[in-house]
């Protein structure tokens, strides 16, 4: 059987692959385009990463906001009854419902759509299900998998990505890892009312972040009941006879002894402790691909691979693991290659990332550290506020909203923007423009304040504490 011919072959129909073919299609209508999904459409971000994600995310905020109900004066003596599989049936019918846009989004484009894995067979041919298709371009777009520790018991663990897949609430789970995944279902859990451990590596969570904004979201964390075991690695899971798991691992502090401890009753452990590419089945060495240590895919500022007309976006490449940023990737990559435009490419400087914590954290440009290690401390200055949402004004609960500004010296123009609260996940995006755009504290200062919101502190930040 004769090869079929492509213009632009995409493995992977995540995010970041659909959206470069997708765009490409746009540009050049004649393009014969194909996409290649082993999985459902949509990658981890719509089948098990951010949009089930913020679903649940959203479950516990609800959960949150109806226990402040009380101190805005209605009565909620009636015990509340969360149905946990009607949500689950309702949040995998929206996910189901979008796999079935991104396939009529495809057909609408004339894109091929190819289910099935592809291996390479040569440096422009892979072979899915045994049919060979060969493409002028290739973009590589299969993004990674949840990492489980090599430890005793760890294959009776879950991941992220069975989260997703529980089928009952259970009331008290162990949560490993301190990055964001970690704490973003260790804060659904635990605002959901289940006994939640998180457990970290170091004496912090979310240690690329900065320090202020890890430091304030632990301290929030701590004052609403959230159970951290600090500088503890795993060591094994253990399976006890009434089916729930026990947690050993050692605690390492500074200056101390390690010693051993045992967590028990657990009725799920879940491993967020990285994630890797999935580029082991994929035969890059025939197609002349290199990669890392860690498998994933080498490229360059332009996503080129070190193979001649073939490309990689997103997760496979271990660089700023967020849909968005394969997005971008993935249709500056189509313009560059199909619109002409030379040096088109995605500026990895300024990425808004918002972590769905309970509080929400958003975060753009540098940390105080990486700024001072940029531009020596005595030309950076520090604006940072910390303050009651008006929203806790009314409640008994009173978590505090953390802001901090980094700006460049002399002209104090904005290099580091930070925030820890309520609704930092809705107003960050408007301030990654200005960031983005080079703006000053000037600038800030200069734009009138909406009042009253949390986001005006941005603006009116002139009396925060400086540094």
């Amino acid at each position: 059987m004769a090869k079929q011919f492509f213009n632009y072959l995409v493995i992977g129909g995540g995010s970041g692959g659909i959206a470069s073919a997708r765009r490409a299609a746009l540009l050049q209508p004649s393009l014969k385009i194909a996409v290649i999904e082993k999985s459902r459409p949509g990658g981890t971000c719509v089948n098990v990463g951010c949009v089930p994600k913020k679903v649940m995310f959203m479950t516990a905020a609800v959960n949150e906001a109806l226990h402040d109900a009380k101190d805005y004066g209605f009565d909620i003596s009636k015990k509340n009854q969360f149905d946990w599989a009607m949500l689950k049936e309702k949040r995998d019918a929206y996910v189901k419902r979008l796999n079935g846009i991104y396939k009529n989004n495809l057909a609408k484009d004339n894109i091929t759509y190819i289910e099935g894995a592809a291996t390479f067979t040569g440096p422009h041919t892979v072979s899915v299900d045994g049919v060979e298709y060969e493409g002028e371009h290739i973009l590589i777009a299969v993004g990674g998998t949840p990492t489980l520790p090599n430890i005793p018991g760890a294959e009776m663990c879950d991941t992220s990505d069975q989260f997703f897949e529980w089928e009952t609430l259970p009331e008290k789970v162990l949560v490993v890892g301190a990055g964001y995944i970690a704490v973003e279902i260790a804060g659904i859990l635990h605002n959901l009312g289940v006994d939640t451990t998180l457990v970290a590596r170091r004496g912090a969570i979310l240690r690329t972040f900065d320090e202020d904004v890890a430091k304030n979201l632990m301290s929030e964390m701590s004052d609403a009941g959230q159970k951290v075991q600090y500088h503890t690695t795993p060591d094994a899971i253990e399976k006890a006879e009434d089916g729930t798991f026990t947690f050993k691992g050692t605690v390492r502090e500074p200056e101390q002894e390690p010693k051993q401890i045992t967590l028990e009753g657990f009725e799920k452990v879940l491993f967020a402790i990285g994630r890797h590419p999935l580029t082991e089945t994929l035969g890059l060495d025939k197609a002349g691909v290199d990669m890392d240590n860690r498998g994933h895919i080498l490229v360059d500022e332009y996503q080129q691979t070190s193979a001649e007309r073939v490309y990689a976006v997103g997760d496979v490449c271990g660089k700023a693991l967020l849909t968005p940023v394969a997005i971008a990737a993935g249709r500056h990559l189509s313009h560059r290659l199909f619109n002409k435009e030379a040096d088109r490419k995605l500026d990895y400087k300024n990425i808004p990332t918002v972590v769905f914590s309970h509080p929400p954290i958003g975060t753009i440009g540098l940390t105080q550290a990486e700024a001072e290690e940029k531009y020596g401390a005595e030309n950076i200055k520090i604006y940072q506020s910390k303050f009651t949402n008006m929203y806790f004004a009314m409640t008994t609960r009173k978590p505090k909203t953390y802001m901090k500004l980094i700006c460049k010296l002399p002209e104090e123009q904005i290099v580091g923007l930070h925030v820890v609260g309520l609704g930092a996940d809705e107003m960050l995006q408007g301030f990654s423009v200005a960031v983005v755009s080079g703006a000053t504290k000037k600038q800030f200062d200069s734009t009138v304040a909406i009042h009253p919101t949390s986001a005006e502190e941005f603006v009116t930040m002139n009396w925060g504490l400086s540094v």
